[in-house]
């Protein structure tokens, strides 16, 4: 079962269904700074080196998840909505619980397949085709 978590990222997800734009800022050393966008094709992306693509450039399954988090489900698995631990360091770094993770469905798998959407409690989207090894900020303005 999901339940909300923030009143801030619940209206931060129905923005970006209803295809809002919104700033998107990482907290570094107490300080607020922009995420830093790297369009190298050979860095991989860190923490704060995360490269943005728009969400209509993502699979259509993509848009359809993001739609379920701003209606807040149901969703297709139950371990969509659970706490997403970044391990891999690959997203600005934040508390355990800041991140959870939605499944994007991929049309033929039998199962989750490796699609993913992170989500973050100011609001932020994320995406990995391949299952955490890579990821894309999601920029989900029209």
């Amino acid at each position: 079962m999901i339940r909300t978590r923030r009143p801030l990222l619940a209206l931060c997800a129905l923005l970006a269904a209803l295809g809002v734009g919104y700033g998107v800022k990482a907290v570094d050393g107490g300080k607020d700074t922009h995420v830093a966008v790297s369009t190298s094709p050979t860095a991989r992306p860190t923490g704060t080196d995360v490269r943005v693509v728009a969400l209509s450039s993502l699979p259509t399954q993509a848009a359809e998840t993001v739609a379920l988090i701003g209606r807040h489900g149901p969703f297709p698995y139950s371990q969509d909505g659970v706490v997403f631990g970044n391990l891999e360091g690959a997203l600005p770094a934040h508390q355990r619980g800041y991140y959870h993770e939605y499944t994007v469905k991929t049309p033929g798998s039998a199962d989750r397949g490796a699609r993913r959407l992170i989500t973050g409690d100011e609001g932020e989207f994320y995406y990995t085709a391949d299952h955490y090894a890579s990821f894309v900020r999601v920029d989900t303005g029209r």
